[in-house]
């Protein structure tokens, strides 16, 4: 293992190890050229290098990782007194208006309920007068109905002495006997003594 420094995360770790001649004689062994087993080697150390990760790397990212759950939790915390505080303010403004809302019920309850008053007040006059009205009419229909109800009997018993009448032989009227009439004698004029 070789000791080499990370352009990314500025710290020095350790680098994978790795016998480069053992794997080109290996790959020499079983029938590669010699050349193209060494830039297979230098291929694969390469990109070992570059993407493997050493314990080393691995311990630098848990510290990274418990930074960062470390900030989350401080977040997680900070954001949590800003929602109560804003449940809090939130709360106290609903009550607020709750109570507000309540009085302009009450308000409009009350003035709802005279109105009504009145209303009905106005209604049960109106009611009263129209009652008298038609008393008034009553009595006035009784009265017609009375005066008509006279009138007809008085022609119909009218008719009837008329029919009762014409029934009836003409009355014999008693006529004294005609008297002779004398003119008295005209009284001499006695010439006025002299």
């Amino acid at each position: 293992m070789s000791t080499e420094t990370n352009v990314e995360s500025g710290y020095k770790g350790a680098s994978f190890a790795f016998d480069s001649y053992a794997y080109v004689r290996r790959l020499r062994d079983a029938g590669m050229d010699e050349q193209q087993a060494a830039i297979q080697a230098e291929t694969f150390m390469a990109m070992a290098e570059d993407r493997l990760a050493t314990k080393h790397d691995i311990a630098l990212l848990q510290r990274d990782i418990a930074a960062i759950d470390a900030k989350v939790e401080a977040t997680k915390a900070s954001l949590q007194k800003e929602i109560e505080t804003a449940k809090a303010s939130l709360q106290k403004e609903i009550e607020t208006a709750k109570a507000s809302l309540q009085k302009e019920i009450e308000t409009a309850k009350a003035s709802l309920q005279k109105e009504i008053e009145t209303t009905k007040a106005e209604l049960k006059r109106d009611l009263a007068a129209i009652d008298a009205r038609i008393e008034a009419t009553k009595a006035d229909t009784i009265k017609w109905t009375a005066g008509m109800f006279a009138a007809q009997t008085a022609l119909i018993l009218g008719a009837l002495f008329a029919v009762m009448r014409m029934n009836q032989p003409p009355p014999v009227v008693y006529q004294p006997p005609a008297q002779e009439m004398r003119i008295p004698a005209p009284v001499p004029v006695v010439p006025p003594a002299r």
